[in-house]
């Protein structure tokens, strides 16, 4: 299951209802793009001390997920086919679309966008 950003955000301040949807997931896979979001999030945040140590922890138990050009044909894709229907999504989430379709993952967010991208499955919780 790949992380959005939303969903690293709840996980980090242990939100159960997270929890509860996911806690049979073996293994996350966290987007690049997400890493980058949730970065920028702890530069400004006043734990980052604390918020660092557990990134860094996660990310020693997880999957990171890097775009290829198999990621970039399928990005293009989505903003195409969301353009053409007049549905656009922000373009870090079509990456986090594509790199779901590339590897066959649902993504766990509350951002309903996703749900425009034919083949993506959406968790939310």
């Amino acid at each position: 299951m790949i992380l959005d950003t939303n969903a690293l955000s709840a996980l980090a301040d242990g939100s159960e209802e997270l929890a509860a949807v996911a806690g049979g997931v073996e293994r996350f896979s966290i987007p690049v793009i997400t890493l980058g979001e949730f970065a920028f999030g702890i530069s400004r945040s006043r734990h980052r001390s604390r918020y660092r140590a557990w990134l860094e922890r996660l990310v020693g138990v997880s999957r990171v997920l890097d775009i290829d050009r198999d990621t970039a044909t399928r990005y293009a894709s989505i903003r195409d086919r969301l353009h053409s229907r007049g549905r656009p999504i922000p373009s870090n989430d079509a990456w986090i679309a594509a790199l779901a379709l590339q590897h066959g993952l649902a993504v766990l967010s509350r951002d309903e966008h996703f749900d425009e991208v034919e083949g993506v499955q959406r968790v939310s919780w």
